[in-house]
C-alpha cells in the first residue's frame, strides 16, 4: 500500500528560527556567517583561515533517528515530525551560538548555561513524546534514548566524529576578542564567501594530484558489479534538472515536514516531488526520464559557489536564511546506472522502495554511514570523502554515490531509513536474510571553476548545501533514490542486468 499523505507537519521551532534567521539577513550577507573571532587582526601576519577555523564551535548532538528500530507503521509520520523538530531545534541553538560571541568572551559558561542546557531540555521533551508515539502504537520504545538528548559543541577543525568539545567552550572564539566576529553588529566579513566559518575553508579541499589512487578507506568502497555474478547494466536518462525542481523537503526523512532538509535539493526523474508527496502522487506525477515508464525519484542536495550570487532562495529556509548560499550549479551530465551483484542474478526492487546513501550529518555523525565519493574527470582512480578536489585545468568535479543494494525483502522503508537496505559485504555477497537488487549508481559531472587558495585562505570555493551545523563538509554528501519505476520497466532492468546486457 501507498503511504497517506499526512497533514503538514511544522517542526517546533520553525518560527522562532524565522525570525532568528530574519534578522540576520542584512546587507545581502548572513551575521550567522560572523563566526570568527578577530584575533588574527591583532597579529600581523597570523594564518587567518587557521585562526579562523580552530574558534569555529558547531553543536554536536547524538542522531536519535539512527537509533530508532521496531517503530510501529502507525507511529512512523508522528516520530518523523518529532525527529525533523530535533533538527530545528539544532538549527535554532546553532544559530544562537554563532550570533552571541561577545556574551560567550565575558561569560565562560554561556554556552553550556543558555545554549546546550536549553537545547538538552527541549530535546528530552521530543524524545519522550517520540517513546509515547512509538509505546501508544503497540512498540516498545528503547529506554536508552534519554540519553541522547544531551548535546555539545566542538570546534570545526576536528575530524568528523573524532571528539567532542565537552562543554562547548572548546573553539568558541574565546582566544580573540570576539567584537567584530559576534555578529551583534550584523557587519559582514568581506572574505567570508557569504557565510564565513559555516564552511568551507582551504582545509576542505585537496589537489586531485595529491590523493593516492585507490586510497579511498571507507567499508562501503565503490563496489561495481566486477566480472562475475550479474554483468550487465540499464542506465536510464532523466536529464540535469531542465526544469529548475528545487526544495529543501526531504520526502524520505522528514515526511509530511517542510523544510525537512534544512538545505536545497536538486530532483531529476518525478516532478511532483515534496514533503507533501504520498505514493499515488507519485505514481501519477509526471517524469523527466526519456523512458516514462520511469518515475523515479532521485535527489541530492545542491553544490554552490560561493561567488557572491543571490540565489532565488537567498532569504528562505533552506537556502541563504540557513547559511547555504551562493550560486547553485546544475551537473553538466547526471549518469544514472542500475548494475549487478558479484555473486549472482538481482531481483526486481519493489515499488517505493526508499534508499538513502551516505548521511547528511556524518560531519558530528562519524563516517559509519558517509558514503561520499570526490573526484574529477581522468582521475577517478582517486576518490576522496572528507575533501573537495581541485582539478586541474580542463578536468571536471565528479560527484559519485553508490547505494546500498540489499533489500531485507520484506520493506520498502524502514524507522531509521536504513535497516530495510545493507551494502554487499566484503565478498559481495548479502548478509543473511537481505537478497541483491539491482545497485544504482549516479554520476554528477560539474563544470565549476577551481577555488584558488593562498596564504590559507580559499577564494570563490564550492560546496554542497548541507544543514546549518554541519559546515558544508564534503563528507556530508549524501543521495536519496525512490523507485516509481512501472512493473515492466523494473523486470527489463533486471532482465539486462542478469543477461550480461548493458540496456538503456
Amino acid at each position: 500500500m501507498g503511504r497517506n499523505t499526512r497533514k503538514r507537519r511544522t517542526p517546533l521551532a520553525t518560527k522562532a528560527v524565522a525570525g532568528a534567521a530574519a534578522l540576520a539577513l542584512g546587507g545581502g550577507g548572513l551575521i550567522w556567517a560572523n563566526f570568527h573571532a578577530s584575533a588574527h587582526e591583532e597579529n600581523a601576519g597570523h594564518d587567518r583561515t587557521t585562526s579562523q577555523a580552530a574558534q569555529v564551535a558547531t553543536i554536536d548532538c547524538p542522531d536519535v533517528g539512527q537509533r530508532l528500530s521496531g517503530v510501529p507503521d502507525r507511529a512512523r509520520g508522528e516520530v518523523d515530525g518529532e525527529l525533523a523538530s530535533m533538527d530545528q531545534q539544532i538549527t535554532e541553538a546553532y544559530q544562537r551560538l554563532v550570533t552571541t560571541r561577545r556574551a560567550q568572551d565575558g561569560d565562560p559558561r554561556f554556552v553550556e548555561n543558555s545554549i546546550l542546557g536549553p537545547l538538552k531540555d527541549r530535546r528530552k521533551v521530543l524524545i519522550d513524546r517520540i517513546k509515547l508515539e512509538i509505546n501508544r502504537a503497540g512498540g516498545q520504545a528503547d529506554d536508552g534514548l534519554d540519553q541522547l538528548a544531551g548535546c555539545t559543541g566542538r570546534p570545526a577543525d576536528q575530524q568528523p566524529g573524532d571528539g567532542q568539545g565537552g562543554d562547548g567552550q572548546n573553539g568558541d572564539g574565546q582566544d580573540g576578542d570576539g567584537q567584530d566576529g559576534d555578529g551583534q553588529d550584523g557587519g559582514q566579513d568581506q572574505d567570508d564567501n557569504g557565510n564565513g566559518a559555516a564552511g568551507p575553508v582551504a582545509e576542505d579541499f585537496i589537489d586531485i594530484n595529491d590523493v593516492q589512487p585507490d586510497s579511498r578507506g571507507l567499508r562501503n568502497g565503490l563496489a561495481a558489479n566486477g566480472d562475475s555474478g550479474s554483468t550487465g547494466s540499464f542506465t536510464t536518462d532523466c536529464g540535469v534538472n531542465e526544469n529548475n525542481l528545487f526544495n529543501s523537503d526531504n520526502l524520505i526523512a522528514a515526511p509530511g515536514v517542510d523544510n525537512g532538509a534544512h538545505h536545497t535539493h536538486d530532483y531529476v526523474g518525478n516532478q511532483d516531488n515534496d514533503a507533501f508527496s504520498s505514493d499515488e502522487d507519485l505514481a501519477d506525477a509526471d517524469t523527466s526520464c526519456r523512458n516514462q515508464g520511469d518515475k523515479s525519484t532521485y535527489y541530492w542536495p545542491v553544490l554552490r559557489l560561493q561567488d557572491g550570487t543571490r540565489e532565488f532562495d537567498a532569504n528562505d529556509q533552506g537556502g541563504g536564511a540557513e547559511g547555504n548560499v551562493g550560486r547553485i550549479l546544475k551537473p553538466a551530465r547526471a549518469e544514472l546506472t542500475f548494475v549487478g551483484n558479484q555473486q549472482g542474478d538481482v531481483v526486481a526492487m519493489p515499488r517505493f522502495l526508499r534508499i538513502i546513501t551516505g548521511d547528511a550529518k556524518s560531519f558530528v555523525n562519524g563516517d559509519a554511514n558517509a558514503n561520499s565519493s570526490w573526484s574529477c574527470t581522468g582521475f577517478e582512480d582517486r576518490q576522496v570523502t572528507d575533501k573537495y578536489p581541485l582539478c586541474p585545468e580542463g578536468s571536471q568535479v565528479v560527484r559519485t554515490a553508490n547505494f546500498q543494494s540489499c533489500w531485507d525483502g520484506r520493506n520498502t522503508d524502514s524507522a531509521n531509513h536504513r535497516d530495510h537496505m545493507a551494502f554487499v559485504q566484503q565478498d559481495g555477497s548479502c548478509p543473511n536474510g537481505f537478497q541483491a537488487v539491482p545497485q544504482l549508481q549516479i554520476r554528477l559531472v560539474y563544470d565549476i571553476p577551481t577555488p584558488v587558495i593562498e596564504n590559507g585562505r580559499v577564494r570563490n570555493p564550492y560546496a554542497v548545501d548541507s544543514f546549518p551545523e554541519q559546515l558544508h563538509k564534503p563528507i556530508t554528501d549524501h543521495n536519496d533514490f525512490i523507485n516509481v519505476m512501472d512493473e515492466d520497466l523494473m523486470n527489463q532492468v533486471v532482465e539486462c542486468v542478469n543477461s550480461g546486457e548493458d540496456c538503456q
